[in-house]
């Protein structure tokens, strides 16, 4: 598995909560649990006590999305550090399921699942793999979604550094919303003009 893909992580515990519309369905162990994929060790750790410790850390990815979405990297850069030396990771070599044309294992790294808690595995691999794709595409390649009310996180994974919406959904939403509003600003100005 590429690291950089353990970002995914961090955009789906941040986008647990919606904080402009009050929603959090970070409620639950089942909701922790709903967080690993399947078959982590990790995730059958989880307890009533990860409820708490995860939003404290999806408060604190919150941040370091947000200060990448102002153009503040160095703050995203700092806070993203002070998670990675909280919930430091363990390298793994692993050569599963991957044979080159020889039949030999394709060595590959993965995050070792050998953390004390739930939230310690989750935050260390979210946390790696946040980082590492901030490093390889860069700080604003981190946002948050410019349709409002939405404000989840996403990954910028676009050839052209143009993504402002975390979903088609939202980006036609804003379009649509945008459209409407030309359309009452031009009809306004006629009435103006024509009376």
């Amino acid at each position: 598995m590429e690291l950089a893909s353990y970002a995914d992580l961090a955009v789906r515990l941040v986008n647990t909560e919606e904080p402009e519309r009050g929603t959090d369905t970070l409620t639950s162990v089942d909701a922790v649990r709903a967080l690993f994929s399947d078959g982590s060790r990790a995730a059958a750790l989880a307890d009533d006590s990860d409820v708490p410790r995860l939003r404290a850390v999806r408060t604190r990815l919150r941040g370091v999305f947000e200060a990448a979405a102002e153009g503040d990297e160095i703050r995203s850069v700092d806070l993203l550090n002070s998670l990675l030396m909280e919930y430091p990771v363990s390298p793994l070599v692993s050569g599963h399921d991957h044979l080159d044309d020889a039949g030999r294992p394709r060595w590959h790294l993965h995050l070792a699942d050998n953390s004390p808690t739930a939230t310690a595995h989750f935050s260390a691999v979210a946390c790696m793999g946040l980082a590492v794709h901030l490093t390889e595409l860069g700080a604003d390649r981190l946002g948050i979604c410019q349709a409002a009310p939405c404000r989840n996180a996403y990954l910028d994974t676009s050839t052209n550094r143009s993504r402002r919406y975390c979903s088609d959904r939202c980006a036609t939403r804003a379009n649509v919303a945008a459209y409407r509003a030309r359309k009452r600003q031009e009809a306004e100005a006629a009435l103006s003009t024509g009376a």
